[in-house]
């Protein structure tokens, strides 16, 4: 199930895009748009390196497949939805 993230629409967004153009310049916008894909994929890895942990941990100490299998899914889910906020963001930039 996707969420919409304040329901912004995409002459909200074209707003918001004018302004961040006025404050910050033209100039700036591809450096804030690297800055925001860096951050991204740092959490992405951090998700990643957390299901990682959390397997090995489980195989170390035979810990119940369903635990881990829920945990997994959690995050996965935590992702999924930063994923659904950013996501008009990177397409828009």
């Amino acid at each position: 199930m996707k969420t919409v993230f304040l329901f912004i629409s995409g002459q909200e967004i074209f707003f918001i895009l004018i302004i961040v153009v006025m404050l910050f310049g033209a100039d700036k916008i591809p450096e804030l748009a690297r800055g925001l894909g860096k951050g991204m994929r740092q959490i992405k890895d951090a998700t990643n390196e957390i299901k990682k942990d959390i397997n090995e941990s489980a195989k170390n100490n035979r810990i119940n497949d369903d635990i881990t299998k829920e945990l997994n899914e959690k995050v996965t889910e935590v992702r999924d939805n930063i994923e659904d906020i950013t996501g008009p963001i990177k397409r828009n930039m």
